[in-house]
């Protein structure tokens, strides 16, 4: 499975706010600065993530994103599933309720796939924002983190 850019952009915006959100609510200009994203691209990832129920905005001068809730009630599974939809490996009969091959009755292979998706949503699932977060900052602390934003968070 491979992630896309939306995936992997929105969760560095999700820990950038995490990592801020004492400060209020935080601009997309900020987010954008910090992580050297697109503004525009940050704005449709948001707001994909406001639907999802994730996030808030606040218009105005003093305006800006913040978490819908506590960090860590958020995982990075809720973050890429908001972005990505499903997180399946394949589209398979496995995972649905109409079966999209011939062989889906007798196929042994939708054990490895299913197993696989099980593995993918414990681990995504089990990683708070609040971790993430809380790992930005001692990495940042210790001068760890290069200037890239893809080395903060992979």
């Amino acid at each position: 499975m491979k992630l896309s850019t939306k995936g992997r952009y929105g969760l560095r915006a999700m820990v950038d706010l995490a990592v801020h959100e004492t400060e209020g609510p935080v601009s997309i200009q900020s987010i954008a600065d910090r992580q050297e994203l697109s503004e525009k691209y940050l704005e449709q990832l948001l707001g994909m993530l406001k639907r999802a129920g994730l996030v808030t905005a606040s218009r105005g001068s003093q305006g800006g994103y913040r978490l819908a809730k506590d960090s860590g009630h958020i995982s990075a599974g809720d973050i890429l599933r908001a972005l990505e939809g499903d997180l399946s490996p394949v589209d398979c009969a496995g995972f649905s309720a109409e079966p999209h091959c011939k062989s889906a009755g007798s196929c042994v292979t939708k054990y490895v796939w299913r197993r696989l998706k099980e593995a993918v949503e414990d681990t995504l699932n089990g990683i708070s924002l609040k971790e993430l977060a809380s790992k930005s900052r001692s990495l940042e602390e210790k001068g760890e983190q290069n200037a890239s934003p893809a080395n903060k968070i992979t």
